[in-house]
């Protein structure tokens, strides 16, 4: 953000609900910027202040950073933010103006009580830029049809999405045949052979070729060498491309502790993920398999009928299929279909929502988190940094199939977390590209 020449440089930001939700640090990183809070987003956050979601905690901390910014001020007049580069916040009530957008938009709502802030401060402060920061689309392009300036939240968001899709994976064909044969023949080979003296990303994999041959490898920034993958079986589930044999060799690799599968679905995130953690059960204390609830057309869970795991029931199915595909694999008296049946009643393998998951110590876990783009950055944070000793986490999703309504493909969790860790050595990143549930889901994928 460019830094204001003079105060009627210093633009005003009106930040709505969605924002503070993203986010409750939002308010700090509008540089020497001010910041104004309409009163409907207080009201707002009082909803949302009781609940163990991401949400919840975000209104609670929010409202929280606001009473200890405003100890010394009246909030409703401009209160200085932390340090000597920020700006100034208020909290603006509703106000009377000319211009009415529950009138405009013919319906009495929050929205358009936010947006009538923003026009009265274009009103009466005619000197300067006001802005409205939204993650609604909907809002923003509201306010567009009032001339009002808006904007998505920018901060954590992805710049380049392209360059999101092309990590962790790569193409090199026309390689010398004698390096490629070395490698393949004697499992390794020195990088900068193959690779040259260019400095390689952690833990990238490659499919090279030279002209009569492939081989597919790993490299290993530890020892800086090209390591040869092979398929491997993973409780009888066997990789069916080299994308897959990829992102099931990131999942058994011990050296690994952060994995992250983006695909689009029938690629085989999950039984992959779920696969590699069975197939090492004997490494981990627990399993815990988890998806974030997002309520079909953003309705509460409380709407569908039966008790709490009834409610809870159809998000959990997708994920006991994947673990009834790969028991199938074997036959009702074999002891690997016993072991899972087994594992789920002792409780050493759970499915639950990951709302159940949240807030508890994560030592000597394999944790999978299903649908991680439909977390934001922050509860992605939240995940990792509860992890302790000898705990694995997978990240699975699809970073352009987002269920939130205030996400996308730049804002979303799983994006942000390939951006900032694509290049550390305890993280790999495998894209599947290629569906492997059927001919006609791929028909579907491809076609329609």
């Amino acid at each position: 953000m460019p830094k204001a020449k003079s105060d009627k440089d210093r633009k005003i930001f009106v930040l709505d609900t969605s924002v503070i939700l993203y986010t409750h640090n939002s308010i700090m990183n509008f540089a020497e910027h001010d910041v104004v809070i309409p009163i409907t987003v207080l009201e707002e956050l009082d909803q949302f202040k009781k609940g163990n979601d991401t949400k919840n905690f975000e209104a609670r901390e929010f409202i929280r950073l606001l009473d200890n910014l405003s100890r010394d001020h009246m909030i409703h007049e401009w209160t200085p933010l932390n340090g000597k580069t920020k700006g100034n916040f208020k909290v603006l009530m509703n106000p009377d103006n000319n211009l009415n957008a529950n009138i405009i938009f013919g319906e009495e709502k929050n929205d358009h009580k936010i947006l009538n802030t923003a026009l009265y401060l274009k009103q009466h402060e005619r000197d300067r830029k006001v802005i409205l920061v939204s993650k609604d689309i909907n809002l923003r392009l509201k306010a567009k049809s009032l001339d009002i300036l808006a904007e998505d939240y920018e901060t954590g968001k992805i710049k380049n999405i392209i360059e999101l899709e092309n990590t962790g994976k790569y193409l090199l064909e026309d390689l010398d045949p004698l390096a490629i044969n070395t490698l393949y023949e004697r499992g390794s080979i020195e990088a900068k052979v193959i690779l040259g003296n260019k400095k390689q990303k952690a833990n990238a994999f490659y499919i090279l070729k030279s002209q009569k041959h492939s081989v597919l490898a790993y490299y290993n920034s530890d020892e800086n060498i090209l390591s040869r993958v092979d398929k491997q079986l993973a409780y009888n589930i066997k990789p069916r491309n080299a994308e897959q044999t990829f992102a099931l060799h990131a999942i058994l690799n011990p050296r690994i502790k952060l994995v992250s599968i983006q695909g689009v679905a029938g690629t085989g995130k999950t039984l992959l993920a779920l696969a590699g953690a069975l197939e090492q059960r004997r490494e981990y204390k627990q399993i815990f398999l988890a998806r974030p609830i997002v309520p079909l057309s953003n309705k509460d869970i409380g709407y569908l009928p039966g008790d709490i795991k009834a409610k809870l029931n159809p998000y959990m199915e997708p994920l006991w299929d994947n673990l009834k595909f790969i028991q199938n694999q074997y036959k009702e008296t074999d002891k690997e279909y016993q072991k899972i049946t087994e594992l789920v009643n002792q409780e050493k393998l759970v499915i639950q929502p990951l709302a159940y998951i949240r807030g508890r110590s994560l030592s000597n876990i394999f944790f999978i988190v299903d649908e991680a783009q439909n977390l934001t950055p922050h509860e992605i944070k939240t995940i990792i940094s509860r992890a302790g000793e000898n705990t694995k986490i997978v990240f699975t999703g699809d970073v352009f199939q987002i269920d939130t309504p205030y996400l996308d493909a730049q804002s979303n969790g799983l994006s942000y977390l390939i951006d900032r860790v694509k290049d550390h050595p305890l993280y790999a990143h495998v894209k599947l590209e290629k569906g492997e549930r059927s001919e006609l889901a791929n028909l579907a994928n491809d076609l329609l």
